[in-house]
């Protein structure tokens, strides 16, 4: 079988490492596995899955690139025998959606966000992501959305978890001096508190909110490390530090930008925030501080509450409320660090036992096989 993906570009995020583990488990089956997208920081990553990555220009969403697109896709669905095509994000799936449609080709499209729906031509550019014969969500949170919004029925819709790589994922595969070098790079003192919030430098992802709570902590010696690349958003890091300036945080504040080892990164910190003012989808980074055996403290909608337990494995906030999570990394640091190894153990467990990589890659395996049997 030859599996043809679609997604604007192989850039830093949760849907791309996705797209790539997808990639592995078809070549792992001993399947063809294209990947079509903008060329980006993780073509390497699929690259070394086993997928080819196909440059097209699926990041544009002009209606005049989009139609191209479509029939770019369709010639390279008849020319490599591609047999399914999976898409997910909205404007490379108009692309498949017309291209398959022309070709006969099944076409599957996984629900990666919860996509703002401001206007009626919002709604109708969104619609795309509910057309596949089979419309993955990623959440049981996503497949409430999607039936909500688009009446999709059960014979369509399937609900796939995210999963995490838990060999990856695992304090004890984190050798060498992995985090000591990281600790160096951010200027970070080990001896001190370290709270991190992982995660792309966007503003609905909460980085303000978490250094207002630093601000409020009694906790003053802790420091917050931002890990996560600004794609380009320049001006919203620079307002980051300004917020930092202007609380008198500044010097306890690290902006790290993207960072390819985050097994080490998430070892160096003692609590891992999850601070998403707009529900998360799924919440890939909660899966993976969990599965690192960190305190997790997130925003309480969304996917968090689907992957973290209240009181057993982390701490669920009110979004947005940077008094509520001050409190909360409060009363984590004030645990003794025993204790929050314990939580940590448990926290992985529970992971372990739900959200492997591997269950996650057999589930998406399973949908092509109800279109390709």
């Amino acid at each position: 079988m030859t599996i043809l993906q679609v997604l604007p570009k192989l850039d830093t995020g949760g849907a791309e490492r996705v797209v790539i583990e997808i990639a592995e488990a078809v070549r792992a089956c001993g399947h063809v596995a294209l990947i079509a997208a903008e060329p980006g920081a993780l073509s390497s990553a699929a690259a070394r899955a086993g997928a080819e990555v196909i440059n097209l220009p699926l990041a544009s969403k002009s209606p005049f690139t989009i139609r191209r697109n479509a029939r770019r896709l369709e010639t390279l669905i008849a020319e490599r025998g591609v047999d399914l095509v999976h898409a997910h994000s909205r404007a490379p799936a108009w692309s498949a959606y017309w291209a398959t449609r022309r070709t006969k080709t099944p076409f599957v499209t996984t629900y990666h966000g919860v996509y703002s729906e401001k206007n009626a031509f919002k709604h109708r550019y969104n619609a795309v992501m509910a057309r596949g014969e089979r419309v993955i969500a990623v959440s049981a949170f996503i497949a409430a959305l999607v039936r909500a919004r688009y009446g999709l029925g059960e014979d369509r819709l399937r609900v796939v978890l995210g999963g995490v790589d838990t060999v990856k994922f695992d304090p004890a595969n984190v050798l060498g001096d992995r985090v000591a070098r990281l600790s160096r790079d951010w200027r970070v003192d080990m001896s001190r508190h370290i709270i991190m919030l992982p995660g792309r430098l966007t503003s609905w992802k909460g980085q303000k909110v978490l250094i207002s709570a630093l601000a409020r902590l009694r906790h003053a010696g802790a420091i917050a490390v931002l890990a996560g690349g600004d794609q380009g958003r320049g001006a919203y890091a620079a307002s980051l530090a300004a917020h930092a300036e202007a609380l008198g945080v500044a010097e306890r504040v690290r902006i790290a930008g993207h960072n390819e080892d985050m097994p080490a990164a998430m070892m160096l910190a003692d609590v891992i925030v999850n601070a998403s003012t707009n529900p998360e989808a799924f919440g890939r980074t909660i899966v993976e501080a969990q599965a690192m055996g960190r305190m997790v403290i997130a925003t309480d909608h969304g996917g968090a509450r689907e992957t973290i337990i209240p009181g057993e494995t982390g701490f669920l906030v009110p979004p947005g409320d940077a008094g509520a999570l001050a409190e909360a990394i409060d009363m984590a640091l004030d645990m003794p660090a025993e204790e929050r190894i314990a939580w940590g153990r448990h926290a992985r467990e529970h992971i372990v036992a739900h959200h492997s990589i591997a269950a996650m890659q057999q589930a998406v395996l399973d949908v092509y096989a109800e279109l390709l049997a």
